[in-house]
C-alpha cells in the first residue's frame, strides 16, 4: 500500500466522539461516559473481591488458632489495641533517675540565680521599695552648723532633687544642660520605659527561680521515700512546697 494511499484512506475516515448529556436530561447531571464507567467497574469489581476473600477467610478460620500477637494485645469495643507494657525500673535505677533530675534542676536553678545577679548589678534596684534606705553623715563642727545645715546647698543642687536617690545633677550641670535635657525629654522617656522593661524580667526571672527551687525540693523528698521506708505525711504537698514527712529512727549499723 503506497504512501497515498494511506494519507487518502485517513483523510476520509470519521472521527467518532461521544454525545454530550441531551438538553432536556441536564437536571441529571454530567452524561457519564466510557472512562468513567470503566473506572466505577474496576472499583466494584475490587471491592466485590476484597469481600470475597475476607467472607472466604472467616468461614475457614480456626477457633482454636494461636497468635503470638495475642498476648501483646486485647480487644476493646470490637477493636484490637496493643497492651501498653509498664517499663521495669528498679529502685536503685530509679534513684539514679532522681538525682539526675535533681542535678539538672539545680543547673538551671544557678544560671538563673546568675542572670538574676547581673540584672541587679546592672540596674542596682534604684527605685525598689523594700531595698533599705542609704544613710549619709555629715560631720559639723559647731552646735550652730548643725542648725543652721542646709542638705541641698551642701549638695549643690536643688531641694526637690535631695530625696532622688540616683541622677541627682548639680546647679553647674543644670545650668549648663537644661537645654539638651529639654531636647532629649523624649530620649529619656524611652529610657524609663526600658528600665521598667529590665524590672519586670528581673520579676520574672526571681519566680521561676523559686519555682525550680521548689521543683527540686519535691524531687528530692520523692527520692527520699526510696530510702526510707516508715514514714508519717505531716503535710501535703502544694503548688508553693512539698509535701513534708516524718521518718521514724533508725538504728545505723
Amino acid at each position: 500500500m503506497s504512501a497515498a494511499f494511506r494519507k487518502a484512506l485517513k483523510s476520509r475516515q470519521k472521527n467518532h466522539r461521544e454525545r454530550s448529556q441531551p438538553g432536556f436530561r441536564k437536571n441529571l447531571g454530567v452524561l457519564e461516559k466510557k472512562k468513567d464507567y470503566k473506572l466505577r467497574a474496576e472499583d466494584y469489581k475490587k471491592k466485590k473481591n476484597t469481600l470475597n476473600a475476607l467472607r472466604k477467610k472467616a468461614l475457614e478460620k480456626n477457633p482454636d488458632e494461636f497468635y503470638f500477637k495475642m498476648t501483646s494485645s486485647k480487644l476493646q469495643a470490637g477493636v484490637h489495641v496493643i497492651k501498653q507494657t509498664s517499663e521495669e525500673v528498679t529502685d536503685e535505677q530509679l534513684k539514679i533517675m532522681r538525682t539526675q533530675d535533681i542535678k539538672y534542676v539545680e543547673l538551671k536553678r544557678v544560671a538563673e540565680s546568675k542572670k538574676i545577679e547581673r540584672l541587679k548589678s546592672e540596674l542596682h534596684l534604684l527605685d525598689a521599695e523594700e531595698k533599705p534606705k542609704n544613710k549619709h553623715t555629715f560631720f559639723c563642727d559647731t552646735k550652730k552648723e548643725v542648725r543652721n545645715f542646709d542638705l541641698a546647698s551642701h549638695l549643690n543642687t536643688f531641694p526637690e532633687l535631695v530625696d532622688r536617690v540616683y541622677n541627682r545633677p548639680t546647679l553647674e550641670t543644670l545650668h549648663t544642660q537644661t537645654v539638651k535635657g529639654l531636647e532629649n525629654a523624649g530620649q529619656l522617656k524611652k529610657l524609663a520605659k526600658q528600665r521598667q522593661h529590665q524590672y519586670s524580667i528581673l520579676n520574672q526571672r526571681i519566680e521561676r527561680e523559686k519555682k525550680m527551687f521548689v521543683v527540686s525540693q519535691k524531687i528530692q523528698t520523692r527520692k527520699d521515700l526510696l530510702d526510707k521506708r516508715h514514714k508519717v505525711k505531716v503535710k501535703k504537698e502544694t503548688v508553693d512546697s512539698p509535701a513534708i514527712y516524718k521518718f521514724k529512727a533508725q538504728r545505723q549499723r
